[in-house]
């Protein structure tokens, strides 16, 4: 990247990093002495808007040594510089204390739990207001009104409306605008235009909340034709109007046609170089990805401040998917810009320059922003902080992205969300659920992100029954009928191997996005369901649902497991025909993997020479795994050769080969491949299986004795094998050379870590429940054979997930269809 370091370094020897906060801060020596009530709060004031909470805290000390009793209207000051900065622990401690409270102290608690997300603390603080006999006043009900709109509460917010009404207060215009914020937030239009059209007492944010409720739905027309009944009604469009018009249009679905009829309104009424409008309208055109336009904007402006700036610069960071170097330089551009002109960089600027440098993985750059987030005291930031998270956790940084998490004081949920999906990214699953355990002991209350990344962590680790306690969480808080949290259940159930589950997840949803259809198609796919995979794209396709590439990687995996070829090459021309999607490396994985297994291993090798890909190691190791299903050691041995040099740490690449040998009866060649291994100091990654039985997990690897069961399981264990027909020759010795002897391999094939799990589950599971067990590598031949004869005699289902799919046995036979 051009745009690195340079732009960074030398910027804290030019520029002063001193802020206006420390010159609020009185000098030591004055606060030595006490002074008046005035005097504190001024300063608590200013504080207060600063979200200054050290020298807010500072000042609470000296005035407690200095007044012992501070008269009401201090502590509401007080109270109020605790909330605006987001300390709710301090602030309702001294709220609890407080010898005498009246309705601006209340409204001051209800006010601050709503700025830190915590809807339900405020409703009831709210409703505990009204039963000590507090006369509410129109901000109570404001307030009040407001958490109902943020928790979508309609039928509680018509409960506050006629308590508005009881008391005589449904008049003022300030209430009209809140009623009618809370039914179009809510999806009640019709109840907000009748309050509108109701009220006696209108202003000018009556008439802008109700184009704005017209904007956040899409009603283009409606909101055409407001605007005109608004200039009839001499309404002065002023800035604060057409800027909060500007700013529902960009964060709601208003269009781009809308956008430039509102930017037309804003010249012709001579707005178009007002900071507030113009930072609305540049800000707009940035969202729609019109950053020609939002640049155009912004050079009108003559005397831009730090909102513009930041619009601008989340303008060219929130470009996702298009986003490349030269954007970030623009925004790094523009944030030295900044710099350079002496403003004061916020929480915002910050977040943003830091989602630059995690879309473009410019971690390095990253680090310097956060050296830089120091030297403004801006890292006990939520929003920076999440943004941390995120940089250091796709620089798989983990540990540091805990630090970061540790030093945020506030930790609302979003940054718990963080660093929790900043496990279940890095694979550290165990310790996403732990910190998910952690925030609830801790008191504090998950939203739906939250429950999905914890429900990814369960799929992952393929527990079941952690996900269902998880899922009855869910269910209970209302998360449920959010569409994210079901697309991770599906993800959690099918990943446990409980397709059933996951497809009746499926069926009960009342609204399918295009994860929804892609989480099943993937999880029909993986589970052996070709058939039902590609019925279930055609039913997407023909409910008009554009499906992405993760679709299509679905569809393709369905297309390699079913061995439908003819059918895979036809889904794979129309990914790039019909949607426009550019195969990337796991579809091209896909595909060698279709052509490999069919036996058409020179199509395949042709196919990864033309895709584009070929120096990845990815494509060449799906085609040597397809080698040694066809036996063909010629064209592995030289694909082993490629696979190597391209990833010679990779130890998949050894075992196939080694594997390969074996079965081709050279046992030397097999041997130099396992000494080649050592000779690079790989190691091979141990076979691993797992099984949940209540509460607990059982692991087992190949000949455990560790397990407090071990002399029952191996009986258990020797009386199933005793029963069943062995058939020796499909014995191998898959994933399973280390450093075992070759003429001892053959005692170790009835220690196999899966027939260990699964003759635990036969002992302690109950006959109707199915045996579910992972493996974290490939399944071998002798154990696919044998846990159908398990199936069978035992007349169990037995569901075995390894690196690549499920395995379902029953009755003998397997999903797979004995194609894998």
């Amino acid at each position: 990247m051009q745009c690195s370091s340079r732009f960074l370094i030398g910027i804290s020897e030019r520029l002063n990093f001193s802020t206006s906060l420390q010159s609020q801060m009185p000098p030591q020596s004055f606060l030595k002495s006490p002074f008046d009530s005035a005097a504190y709060i001024e300063l608590l004031k200013s504080f207060s808007s600063s979200f200054s909470l050290i020298h807010g805290k500072s000042i609470h000390a000296h005035l407690i040594k200095s007044q012992p009793k501070p008269c009401l209207f201090l502590q509401n000051n007080l109270l109020n510089m605790y909330c605006k900065c987001g300390d709710m622990v301090s602030a309702r401690h001294l709220f609890d204390v407080m010898p005498k409270r009246d309705v601006v102290s209340w409204n001051s608690i209800v006010s601050g739990y709503f700025q830190i997300g915590l809807c339900y603390d405020s409703f009831d603080v709210f409703i505990t207001m009204r039963h000590c006999d507090v006369v509410l006043d129109k901000f109570s009900y404001a307030s009040a009104l407001s958490v109902c709109a943020r928790m979508r509460e309609v039928n509680v917010g018509k409960m506050v409306h006629g308590l508005i009404v009881v008391c005589g207060l449904s008049k003022l215009a300030f209430l009209t605008n809140s009623l009618m914020d809370m039914y179009s937030k809510c999806g009640d239009l019709d109840r907000a235009w009748r309050v509108f059209d109701s009220s006696d007492e209108l202003d000018d944010v009556s008439w802008n909340s109700l184009i704005s409720a017209f904007v956040r739905i899409g009603l283009i027309e409606e909101t055409q034709r407001f605007f005109a009944r608004m200039h009839r009604a001499g309404v002065k469009m002023n800035s604060f109007a057409l800027g909060s018009v500007l700013k529902a249009c960009s964060s709601f679905g208003g269009s781009k046609e809308l956008g430039k009829v509102i930017h037309g309104c804003v010249v012709r009424v001579g707005l178009d170089s007002d900071v507030f409008v113009g930072s609305a309208m540049l800000d707009l055109y940035a969202k729609k990805g019109l950053l020609d336009e939002a640049v155009k904007v912004f050079k009108l402006i003559p005397d831009p401040n730090v909102v513009v700036f930041n619009a601008m610069i989340a303008g060219f960071s929130r470009m996702d998917t298009e986003i490349d170097n030269m954007v970030t330089c623009e925004a790094l551009h523009l944030f030295c810009e900044m710099l350079r002109r002496g403003m004061l960089p916020s929480k915002f600027t910050f977040s943003s320059i830091l989602r630059a440098c995690n879309l473009t993985e410019s971690f390095e750059l990253g680090k310097q922003i956060h050296g830089l987030i120091f030297k403004y005291h801006l890292q006990y930031e939520e929003f920076i902080g999440s943004a941390l998270i995120d940089l250091y956790s796709k620089a798989h940084s983990i540990e540091d992205g805990f630090r970061c998490f540790h030093s945020s004081p506030k930790q609302d949920i979003v940054t718990w969300t963080s660093m929790i999906s900043a496990c279940v990214e890095n694979e550290q699953f165990e310790r996403a659920l732990s910190l998910f355990n952690e925030l609830l002991n801790d008191g504090r209350k998950p939203d739906q992100f939250t429950i999905s990344s914890v429900m990814s962590a369960c799929a992952n680790l393929a527990v079941a029954r952690s996900g269902e306690q998880i899922q009855s969480y869910a269910t209970k808080s209302g998360f449920s009928a959010f569409t994210i949290c079901a697309n991770a259940q599906i993800f959690m159930y099918a990943g446990s191997g409980d397709i059933d589950a996951a497809n009746q997840t499926f069926k009960e949803l009342q609204t399918c996005d295009v994860v929804s259809w892609s989480a099943m198609i993937s999880s029909h796919a993986k589970h052996g369901c070709a058939t039902d995979a590609l019925l279930l794209f055609q039913e997407m396709e023909h409910r008009k649902v554009v499906p992405n590439h993760i679709t299509f990687l679905g569809v393709l995996t369905a297309c390699s497991h079913g061995g439908l070829v003819d059918e895979g090459f036809r889904y794979f021309e129309s990914m790039k025909k019909e949607y426009g999607i550019h195969p990337n490396v796991k579809h091209c994985a896909c595909m060698v993997d279709l052509l490999g297994r069919a036996g058409r291993l020179n199509d395949a090798e042709n196919f990864i020479s033309e895709s584009g890909f070929g120096d990845d190691p990815v494509l060449w190791r799906a085609l040597l795994s397809s080698c040694r299903i066809h036996k063909n050691t010629e064209t592995g041995a030289r694909v082993a050769e490629r696979v190597i040099e391209l990833d010679p740490n990779a130890s998949a690449s050894y075992v196939l080969l080694y594997n390969m040998y074996l079965d081709a009866g050279n046992e030397s060649l097999a041997l130099r491949t396992r000494d080649l291994m050592k000779a690079h100091g790989v190691k091979k990654e141990p076979g691993l299986s797992w099984i949940e039985i209540g509460a607990s997990v059982h692991n087992f690897v190949v000949g455990d004795k560790s397990h407090p069961k071990s002399d029952a399981i191996y009986s258990k264990l020797n009386e199933m094998l005793s029963r069943i027909e062995r058939v020796d020759d499909h014995k191998d010795d898959t994933l399973e050379f280390e450093d075992i002897q070759l003429e001892h391999k053959e005692s170790m094939f009835n220690c196999h870590s899966e027939k260990l799990a699964v003759a635990l589950g036969v002992l302690l599971l109950p006959k109707s429940a199915p045996i579910r067990v992972m493996k974290n590598l490939r399944i071998c031949a002798d154990c696919h054979t044998t846990m159908k004869l398990f199936s069978r005699n035992e007349r169990r289902e037995i569901v075995v997930r390894d690196a690549i799919r499920f395995h379902r046995f029953k009755n003998g036979s397997c999903s797979c269809k004995d194609y894998w």
